[in-house]
């Protein structure tokens, strides 16, 4: 018991000292610096308003969201401490042994399209604060930056050979591992939202899923993900942040790991696919 106790111990300081770290890194990725690139519904209820007279935004909709309140949740002791403990071990680790993997990915994609190995996205993350998302770039740099791909004319055209493999079983999010380290992400949790995916955005909220950090993986993504329309979507994510806990990180965990085999929920150049087949 002693022995375990001191293993306890050794490994609580390590978080602790990773979670310092992490801290730091994290200031520069979440615009802090820049309050013009802040999300001005930042820590607040919405709904979406739609507009016929306003631009489309990245859900396809017409529209804009209207604050109607503030968020009022309130972390439990598993959200707080233990999660995000496991969360910077298990980033931590995965950075060390996926390193190869890194190093094999980021040469392809330079030989297949030279340019830039990651790109970053604005995207939507606790109480709707807008942070730095990291990818590899699994598309050509003449590709529209911030539109989802089911919105692209002929996605197929932008997608590069590299791409097609690392988007297929899901690579492409690894470099995210470092946006769980430094704690704009957790392992588990809705997918982060595009910054004008105001409709989604609305659609969550009604379910509480804004109130929690997004995930690598999350109980909607092995439940359809791309196939899945945004109302499916939204209620799937607000389940997780309603049964929030070691049980269901579990359970979502090892249902995620046959996305990295093979997902043939991805599609390319549509959305909400689930329902047109049935």
């Amino acid at each position: 018991m002693q022995t375990l106790g001191k293993v306890l111990t050794v490994i609580g300081a390590i978080a602790a000292a990773m979670g310092v770290v992490a801290a730091i890194k994290k200031s520069g990725s979440i615009y802090k610096n820049d309050p013009s690139q802040r999300n001005p519904m930042e820590g607040k209820k919405v709904r979406f308003i739609e507009n016929p007279d306003e631009p489309e935004n990245a859900d396809g909709k017409r529209g804009h969201l209207e604050a109607v309140g503030t968020t009022d949740h309130h972390a439990g002791i598993y959200e707080r401490i233990v999660k995000r403990v496991l969360d910077i071990i298990l980033s931590f680790g995965g950075l060390v042994i996926l390193s190869p993997v890194f190093l094999i990915l980021s040469l392809w994609i330079l030989i297949d399209d030279p340019g830039p190995i990651l790109f970053t996205q604005k995207r939507v993350g606790r109480d709707k604060q807008y942070f730095k998302l990291h990818k590899f770039r699994s598309m050509k740099m003449s590709t529209p930056h911030d539109k989802p791909t089911h919105m692209l004319e002929n996605p197929e055209q932008y997608i590069t050979k590299s791409g097609r493999f690392i988007r297929a079983h899901s690579l492409d999010e690894l470099p995210q591992i470092w946006d769980i380290f430094i704690g704009n992400m957790s392992v588990i949790g809705p997918r982060p939202a595009l910054w004008n995916q105001d409709w989604l955005t609305a659609e969550r909220d009604r379910y509480s899923a804004n109130d929690i950090k997004p995930g690598l993986t999350g109980w909607a993504q092995i439940n359809g993900r791309d196939e899945l329309d945004i109302e499916h979507k939204a209620k799937l994510d607000g389940e997780y942040a309603e049964n929030l806990g070691l049980k269901m990180d579990i359970k979502c965990f090892l249902g995620s790991v046959g996305v990295f085999a093979k997902d043939d929920s991805v599609v390319e150049g549509g959305t909400g696919t689930m329902k047109d087949k049935k």
